[in-house]
């Protein structure tokens, strides 16, 4: 009989990744939110913006978890940045407190360029030639 491979195509899940993966991604990224939201971290750049983490994103081993953040308003997108990574360690040990895993991974924090690609679209979209195509689109049915 031959053995099933559990390679990309079988457990992989449409939002990159496997559902485990996806599973702590999403614990850690409630985790972080609540510290961030709670207060947690004293740190004079972090108190002073609201931060959202819309992704986490695991590596496969579990051990490495890549952390979108977007401070509120899209501002000091850097020094949010530098804060959060000066601030790595206080951080992993409190997602080890509060998420199970076997270990707790390091933490690297990226900006979530979500937010300027979707203003990009839209920009894109109320341009004259696009309204122009789409007008021409709905007057054919």
């Amino acid at each position: 009989m031959p053995r099933h491979q559990r390679g990309k195509s079988s457990s992989s899940a449409p939002g990159g990744g496997s559902q485990r993966q996806l599973r702590v991604g999403e614990l850690i990224r409630h985790a972080i939110s609540d510290i961030l939201s709670q207060g947690g971290v004293h740190d004079d750049t972090l108190s002073g913006h609201i931060i959202t983490v819309p992704e986490v994103r695991m590596s496969p081993d579990l051990k490495l978890a890549t952390v979108y953040v977007m401070p509120l308003g899209g501002h000091d997108t850097d020094a949010v940045i530098a804060a959060l990574a000066h601030n790595k360690k206080f951080l992993r040990g409190e997602v080890a407190h509060r998420v199970n895993l076997k270990f707790a991974p390091d933490l690297r924090f990226r900006t979530d360029e979500r937010f300027d690609e979707a203003e990009r679209i839209e920009k894109l979209l109320r341009t004259p030639a696009v309204q122009k195509d789409l007008n021409h689109d709905s007057d054919d049915t």
